[in-house]
């Protein structure tokens, strides 16, 4: 390290810490900020809850009211009325109004819930409309009750995701900080209405965080846990899908749901590029978007005549079709023609959602297969109850690529420990199967088109990874804090063209301990004498990293500043300046790791006895 003195030296004032108050940086993971997210998740998530019971209630209204033409807020299935062929006007004016109030309210009230919400993150710094907290639930409620073949939860995880953005707004947070309270938001609806909080906690690092840190696990499991505290409250403590004890599988059974789920996967792929080949269709239509739900409901209402069960909710159809005692036709049925209704209805815009749909849909395929199977491998020793959950899961899984989310919250729905290995073994053969299938995922899918990129992996920051002490240069040069601005700017003239480059300049005293760092713009400036000290206009507070302080804290640091340099020091204590960095230490550190990164994924050819084996990792052998 290197110290320019400066040929005349005047005194300044020893108590320097009185005169430049320090900035001392929080390294911390978890700090009182989290404590505050997280006491406004939980209160995000009470009210949550109440919505999601109020949304409910709306759904049975309208749905008593548009089909059965009495006013009540009992729950009520679409299926059991006797409307004959006056079915299909009642999907078409629920369209019709939804397409107003998109047209002439909010047109994010279209579309699946999830991928919107993703949307607003990558994008929009997680800012949504506050008037999106109102109109999706009634927009839903209107579109269900009237016959739209989707689940609550899609709508839930909107308003949810949609109330936590705006009292992050409120608060004026960050935009990392909103992101975290819209997931909180988002996952505490889904946990509302079906009492599955690790599932919705899953949900949210899988589609909605993109991270894992403690300081958005906290608020976001603190709203879920809230959420399903809420759902035993307003709703009840029983499974939402209760079914009976299955067997525990064996060796020859999990290795055929092995099977199933890879075909499962083939179907989710389907599944996913027919709701957006529909939404493809719709846009080439010379009219207006407003006028597509209402078109999309004619379909609606026409299969719905023929089938019945594909109205409304249907959480009682994947009830009944894990009793594992369904007829044949029934399966068909839900598979098939709840199949082309929701496509035919989302694919229009309307607002509605994606996982009941699913599961419904991969309930009734996993039971076909399974029954498929039974009658010609009697010896698989599967069960049509498990075909029929292990379905559900692994459709959802393939479409969404939501894993561990998919795993969980069948298991969370149905109380069924037995079911964990079926559900894994065939869920990780869907998702496998759709990498090789689909680009993106139902929820990536219509993001991806506009442009967006959407992470596919989860993979810490690499900034996170390194720290300041292990990039840093350990030998800066540095001004001292009795030289003058004539000094300085003498010194900088006369310096080598590489450091002529610098921007930022530390200043130290005798003992080698912080005092400052000042602009090189402000030591050119006109408005300093020659002989004003150069720690007279050090950047305050004083600014600072330590060699544990993690790159992507030295980075964002530099961009509230504005700087390109920062000093790190030893201890809190001495402040002993012990070395910088700059950006060409953080540009080189990245270029280093990933170039690590891309060796460790390189295929390696290793040849043995004229063998050639190919592996992807180290170099094991030159």
């Amino acid at each position: 390290m290197s110290k320019f003195t400066g040929s005349e030296a005047i005194p300044v004032a020893p108590n320097l810490e009185e005169a430049v108050p320090s900035l001392v940086i929080e390294t911390k993971a978890v700090n009182k900020r989290v404590f505050f997210l997280s006491i406004q998740a939980i209160i995000n998530a009470i009210i949550i809850g109440f919505v999601a019971k109020l949304l409910i209630w709306l759904i049975a209204l309208v749905t008593n009211i548009a089909f059965y033409g009495k006013f009540s807020i009992a729950e009520s299935s679409p299926a059991n009325n006797t409307l004959g062929w006056w079915v299909l006007i009642i999907p078409v004016i629920g369209g019709l109004i939804v397409g107003v109030m998109a047209r002439f309210g909010s047109a994010a009230i279209r579309g699946h819930g999830i991928p919107e919400a993703m949307e607003q993150i990558l994008v929009n710094e997680s800012k949504i409309k506050p008037i999106i907290t109102f109109l999706k639930p009634i927009s839903a409620a209107i579109s269900i009750g009237t016959g739209g073949p989707f689940g609550a939860e899609g709508p839930i995880i909107a308003t949810g995701g949609a109330f936590g953005s705006v009292t992050g707004q409120i608060m004026h947070i960050s935009a990392s900080e909103r992101k975290i309270m819209l997931a909180a938001g988002a996952t505490a609806g889904m946990s509302a209405i079906f009492g599955t909080p690790v599932a919705a906690v899953l949900l949210a690092i899988e589609l909605l965080l993109f991270e894992f840190s403690p300081r958005s696990i906290i608020p976001v499991a603190l709203a879920c846990v809230t959420g399903a505290g809420m759902h035993f409250t307003l709703f009840g403590a029983e499974p939402v899908f209760a079914m009976l004890q299955i067997a525990e599988p064996t060796d020859i059974a999990i290795a055929t749901y092995v099977v199933l789920g890879a075909v499962i996967g083939v179907a989710a792929s389907f599944v996913s590029k027919a709701v957006y080949l529909v939404e493809d269709l719709f846009e080439k239509l010379p009219i207006h978007w407003m006028w597509w739900p209402a078109m999309g409901a004619v379909a609606v209402g026409a299969i719905g005549h023929f089938a019945p069960r594909t109205l409304g909710v249907g959480y009682n159809n994947i009830t009944y079709l894990l009793t594992g005692t369904v007829p044949l036709a029934f399966m068909f049925n839900l598979c098939f023609f709840k199949f082309l209704s929701w496509v035919i209805s989302l694919g229009s815009g309307t607002s509605g959602g994606t996982l009941a749909p699913l599961l419904t849909i991969g309930g009734a395929l996993g039971g076909l297969l399974g029954f498929i199977t039974l009658q010609y491998f009697p010896g698989s020793n599967i069960n049509l109850s498990t075909c029929v959950l292990v379905g559900m899961a692994a459709m959802f899984a393939g479409a969404s690529r939501a894993l561990l989310t998919s795993v969980i919250f069948a298991l969370e729905t149905t109380m069924q420990p037995h079911g964990l290995l079926p559900l894994l073994s065939a869920c990780t053969a869907s998702y496998f199967v759709s990498f090789f299938l689909m680009k993106g995922s139902i929820m990536t899918e219509k993001i991806q088109r506009r442009g967006v990129h959407t992470p596919d992996s989860f993979e810490p920051d690499v900034f996170r990874k390194i720290n300041a002490g292990s990039i840093m240069n350990a030998a800066p040069d540095v001004l001292s804090h009795l030289n003058t601005i004539k000094d300085a700017r003498e010194w900088i003239k006369q310096t080598a063209i590489e450091k002529n480059n610098a921007t930022v300049f530390i200043i130290t005293d005798e003992k080698g301990a912080l005092s400052g760092i000042v602009k090189r713009e402000e030591l050119f400036s006109k408005q300093y004498t020659d002989n004003t000290l150069v720690v007279s206009i050090v950047i305050k507070p004083l600014t600072y990293v330590y060699t544990s302080t993690q790159l992507s804290r030295v980075i964002e640091i530099m961009g509230e500043l504005s700087i390109d340099a920062l000093p790190v020091i030893d201890t809190i204590q001495n402040k002993k300046v012990v070395g910088i960095i700059t950006h060409k230490e953080i540009f080189e550190a990245y270029s280093k790791r990933k170039k690590d990164e891309e060796e460790l994924n390189r295929p390696i050819s290793l040849k043995r006895e004229g063998i050639k084996i190919i592996l992807k990792g180290r170099r094991l052998f030159d």
